[in-house]
Parts: structure tokens; sequence; C-alpha cells
């Protein structure tokens, strides 16, 4: 603790000099798993990324005190040496817990537990001013949950006390298939008021062949004819390809064994399925032995990384959306028809209370009986991951309808994570504005960005930008922006290969 307060102490002594100033500037976390590019002014800079250490796992009181850089690989070995496990953990390794509560992160047990910041007891932050506080449901309630979500807008998170439960050894997943997405849904929608599960998410691979599954943990062996399937060795299949080809051809589940932290970072390798989108780019054979023998660059933290080089991702739809599950079925039929892009995930999110940042929806009548129409109900987040028109603009186009049909027509919000086209007016209209600048106000953050400003495609700049410049047009050029992007994630270093931290336990 004596080295994290040092760090702390520096932080804040550099962020008081910022405020004093009035100068803005950028944090700089280090490596991350954002689907926003990251806009950095050496200049005028916050390092924190010395802050990435599990400071203490306490089985006793089944909690562990965190640092926001803290990647959950990590997280996810520190604690189960203590047979122990967070309750919710984001399915990408490199994702960290700082993010996870700054942002909105769900997972396959947030059916139970709600987003990641739900299950946080504290955190540190320091203030835009500088200041060091603690925030909990006892100390400053309003900034602690204001905060979540609010992606660093009311100050820069330090420590969290995050909270845990037992581990076993294994995951039993059970894959559900269907055969329309009238079932899927209504399959997935009632395993998420299951008590007995553990995890529940689904893939929707074509409008013939949904899957959803289940999970319990259990320290029960498998029984001699049941084998244990792993996800993270070179000659495993990728998750999502196994998912689909177990349940092709069956009418009912059928169940399997998979290793506790396999079955968290399921679908790493991959990416889901955005990595076969490298292989189309490339136009390079998509194979078992030529995703083997490429393993190395199709982990999260490498394609994240030559995605956002590449530039790519300013054509690509990665958004998550959040729906009521009586729109659910209209709303993938209406992405069908325009985008036509597969597979989609599925994956029910006990939701937050507004005020917050987090996507809510009002739920069908018959959801809740509670005097809040959305405390204890759930919402089906849809995941929708695939390329988008080529042209600039009809890509803008297509974002901006799939936003205000979401909204008007279907009932839903999307996660901020993502690209962001609203203008400000409509953008606040989603959101407490109100609530939100009195929080800025009291707690002195009105000199940083605020949310709209840090999630917002500025459309118009981008344009520019590529007419003025020869680069963003030269990265649009195949092949040259996806062999930059490639160029740019091995000169980071993250397509080392290494073993699973978890692994080795």
């Amino acid at each position: 603790m004596e080295a994290h307060k040092q760090v702390v102490s520096k932080i804040s002594s550099t962020v008081r000099q910022f405020f004093a100033a009035k100068s803005p500037y950028r944090i700089f976390h280090g490596s991350t798993n954002s689907t926003r590019p990251r806009l950095i002014d050496g200049r005028k800079l916050v390092d924190i990324s010395a802050l990435s250490n599990v400071i203490k796992v306490d089985a006793m009181s089944q909690t562990a005190l965190v640092e926001p850089n803290v990647p959950m690989d990590r997280l996810v070995a520190a604690t189960l040496r203590h047979g122990l496990v967070p309750p919710v953990v984001m399915e990408f390794p490199g994702i960290t817990a700082g993010g996870g509560y700054a942002g909105t992160a769900g997972e396959s047990s947030s059916f139970k537990y709600g987003f990641f910041d739900q299950t946080i007891n504290s955190v540190e932050m320091v203030l835009a001013d500088g200041e060091v506080v603690q925030a909990s449901k006892d100390q400053h309630p309003d900034l602690f949950r204001g905060a979540a979500g609010a992606v660093g807008t009311l100050g820069v998170t330090t420590l969290i006390e995050l909270q845990l439960i037992k581990a076993k050894k294994y995951v039993r997943a059970t894959y559900h298939p269907s055969d329309n997405i009238r079932e899927t849904i209504d399959t997935i929608q009632k395993a998420g008021q299951d008590g007995s599960l553990d995890y529940v998410d689904g893939i929707v691979f074509s409008p013939r062949h949904g899957v959803v599954v289940t999970g319990q943990m259990t320290d029960e062996e498998p029984q001699a004819q049941q084998r244990i399937q792993t996800f993270s060795y070179p000659s495993d299949p990728w998750f999502y390809m196994h998912v689909q080809d177990v349940t092709r051809s069956l009418d009912g589940p059928v169940t399997e064994f998979i290793p506790l932290a396999e079955y968290l970072f399921r679908y790493d390798r991959g990416g889901f399925w955005v990595g076969r989108s490298a292989f189309d780019y490339f136009k390079f054979p998509f194979s078992q032995y030529t995703r083997h023998f490429l393993d190395d660059f199709l982990h999260t933290r490498m394609l994240y990384r030559a995605l956002h080089a590449s530039r790519e991702s300013t054509r690509y739809f990665i958004q998550d959306l959040a729906l009521p599950y009586a729109s659910a079925e209209a709303f993938i039929n209406y992405t069908t028809k325009k985008l036509n892009i597969w597979p989609l995930w599925l994956c029910p999110i006990l939701q937050t209370t507004p005020p917050t940042f987090h996507p809510h929806v009002a739920p069908s009548p018959d959801d809740s009986s509670s005097p809040s129409p959305i405390q204890g109900t759930q919402f089906l987040n849809i995941g929708l991951w695939g390329f988008g028109p080529s042209d600039p603009q009809n890509f803008v186009a297509a974002n901006r309808d799939l936003e205000r049909r979401l909204r008007e027509e279907f009932g839903g919000m999307k996660w901020l994570y993502a690209h962001t086209y609203y203008p400000e007016d409509e953008f606040w209209e989603l959101y407490d504005h109100r609530s939100y600048e009195a929080l800025r106000e009291k707690y002195r953050a009105t000199s940083l960005p605020s949310v709209f400003d840090k999630v917002k495609v500025d459309v118009e700049r981008n344009l520019q930008a590529a007419k003025e410049s020869w680069g963003p047009w030269a990265l649009g050029v195949w092949p040259v922006g996806g062999l930059w992007g490639l160029t740019k994630a091995i000169q980071s270093g993250e397509y080392l290969p290494r073993t699973p931290p978890w692994r080795e336990l």
C-alpha cells in the first residue's frame, strides 16, 4: 500500500497543477481493450499506468483490493489462488478493473449480479482538483454511483475494493439449440430467471440457428464419457465455432465441462468472431491450420490494437444494444435487413436504476411488480459486431439510423463504449443531464470533458482530415491499412506468445 500511496500522491499533484492552470489533460492507462481510438497529447498527460497491481485478496471477507489497470486475466489468477473469483468477469482478458467501473461492463453472470460496478464495495478517486477521496454506499454515495459508467468524467479511479465469490473447478456448460429467433429469445429470458444458474448467454448464428448457453460452477468431475473442453490453446477450437458445430444437428441440449478460467475467457481467441474479419480483409484462407499458425495474432489484445491502428474501426460496427425482450426479435429482423451481420451475441443483464449512463430500458408490464419500473428487471443485450458500409457517409448514416430506430421503435439504448453519433441535444434526452451536471459542480469536475465529449464521433472533423491528409486516405487503401495496423500491434508487444496467468495454478 505504501507504493500505491506514493503513486496516487504523484497523480494527485499532477492533476492539481492542471486544475490550477485550467489546462485540459488526458489519462494514460497503458494497454487497453477500449473500442475507441485513443487520443493522447503527451504534453498534457496524467500517467496512471503504474496502478496495475492486485494489492490484496482477503479470503475471510471475500474481497480484493485492486488498482484500476489490473486486467481480468491477472485478477482471476490472483483470486483463484484463494479459491475465489469475481462475480462478474469481462470476457476479454485485457479489460481492466478500472475500465469495468468507469465504463459499462457486463458478462454472462450479469443476469444475476448486474454490471461489473455493482460488485464493487468502494473506490478511491482523485477528483478533478487533485483531492483524494473514498467513495462507497456510505461515503460520497452520489459520486460512487455517478462515476460508474461515466467514463472518467468525475475523477480518476485509483483503487477498487471488489467483492468475490467462491470459485469451483469447472463450469458445467449446457448448449440449448433452437431453429428460430423467437424460441432463442424465449429460452434465454427463461434461463435469466433461473437462480440455480451461474452464467447465461447466447449466440444467434442465423435466423435458423440459435444457441443459449447456460453454466453452473461445479467441483464435480466429469464422467468417463464426458470430456473436458478448453479454448485457450492454439489447437483448441474458437468457442463460437465449437458451439455452432456441436449444436448444428441437435434437437436437444448437450453438456460439457469447461475449466472455470477457460470458460471466463472463452471468447478471447478470435474476439468472439471479430477475428474472422481479419481473414476476410486480407482474403486469407480461414481454416483450423491457419488459425493455429496465426494464433499469437488472434487474441483480443492484439486484435484491438491492430483494428484501431488500421482505422478499420471507422467502418466496423462494434455495438452493444439493450432491448426489452418484447422488441428484441423485431430489432434482430431490422438489423438483418439493414446490415445482415451474423452471428449476434445475446446476454441477459440485470438493470441499474437511473440516473445512470448504463443502458436501461422500460420492462414489459409482466416483468416486475416492484415499485420502481426498472429495479430488479432484466433487459437483453444484443452484440452487433461486423463490417458496415465501406463509404464513410453511408456508414455514419447506418449508425444514425440504428441509434434513432433503437430508441424510437424498439425502446432500447446502446452502450457508450463504441462509436456514438448522436447530436448533443439528442444525446442528453437519453440521460439525466441535470443530475450529472450537479455532480460535476459538486465535485469540481466541470473542467473535465463531459461524457458526451468523450464518446461522440466528430464526423465532420474526420471527413475533413481524410480530405486534407494523405495518411487517412492511404490507410483506407487495401491492404495498406491492415498491414499498418498489424505492424503497430506487433510493435506494441501484444503479439508475443504468453501463457495465460491462470493456467499456471
